[in-house]
């Protein structure tokens, strides 16, 4: 017995209780301040590394922008791949959702101390975006905005810029690398024989949203089975990278927003 006056002990069953009460409430509400309150703007740099000896080029690739007009967000990345020093930057579709957020976007991105490549997304046509504003945008940075076009980069490396709006055209050249871009993941398996030293996509947004041991949520059209991360396909590697930015709902949870750093 307790001695008088002595308040008993809890019971160690009662405590057990209490702990997994408080982690049935509590973790969901943890995961969901996660997702909308850190994971949005919790940028990481990510390394992919597809050169077997001593690299011989470094560039960068980012996607699905979605400026709002979060200048402060949009400096952060700029910083971030100017951190880099890269060679080059490539960019694989969607700056905007509204053009009114055009100038804006475009504006950061010119600080960028690197030759800019990119080509559009699904959201940079469905928002009437000034395509040869754009264009004036990245030549400034000595890159190029590529509707279907190639372009030599850092010597002998070819990009080739792909819209999704028509069937690809690829003919093999004298370049050292090739990598291909293009925003909807899927569309590596429309590239017939053509084969990349790498391709890069976007759109996927890597789900956003990403239940371990499962994978995303929902993931929109034109993604496939290539909704995040490094594929190997017949048309050699797929990257697709998870953006910056978000759509339609400002969450993320086991997907955090990236640059990602080639060295090939």
């Amino acid at each position: 017995m307790n001695p008088p006056h002595e308040k008993p002990t809890p019971k160690p069953r009662l405590r057990r209780r209490l702990f997994l009460r408080l982690l049935l409430y509590g973790t969901p509400l943890a995961v969901a301040a996660e997702a909308r309150w850190l994971e949005p703007r919790w940028l990481k740099t990510r390394k992919l590394r597809l050169a077997t000896g001593r690299p011989s080029h470094r560039f960068v690739h980012f996607t699905d922008l979605h400026h709002k007009g979060d200048g402060e967000y949009l400096d952060k990345v700029v910083r971030t791949i100017n951190a880099q020093s890269a060679e080059f930057v490539c960019f694989t579709g969607d700056l905007v959702e509204d053009a009114e957020f055009l100038d804006g976007a475009l504006a950061g991105l010119q600080r960028i101390r690197a030759p800019l490549y990119g080509v559009p997304g699904n959201h940079d046509y469905w928002s009437g975006a000034d395509f040869g504003v754009i264009a004036e945008a990245f030549e400034r940075t000595g890159g190029r905005w590529l509707l279907d076009e190639r372009v030599r980069a850092a010597g002998r490396v070819e990009i080739v810029g792909f819209t999704c709006r028509r069937p690809p055209a690829f003919e093999a050249t004298d370049a050292a690398k090739q990598v291909a871009l293009f925003h909807y993941p899927a569309w590596v398996e429309r590239l017939g024989d053509a084969r990349f030293d790498l391709a890069l996509a976007g759109h996927s947004h890597g789900g956003q949203v990403r239940v371990p041991f499962y994978g995303p949520l929902i993931t929109p059209f034109g993604v496939g089975q290539y909704d995040l991360g490094l594929f190997q396909t017949r048309n050699g590697p797929l990257y697709v990278g998870a953006g910056v930015g978000w759509f339609y709902v400002n969450l993320r949870f086991n997907c955090r927003p990236e640059i990602v750093v080639v060295e090939m």
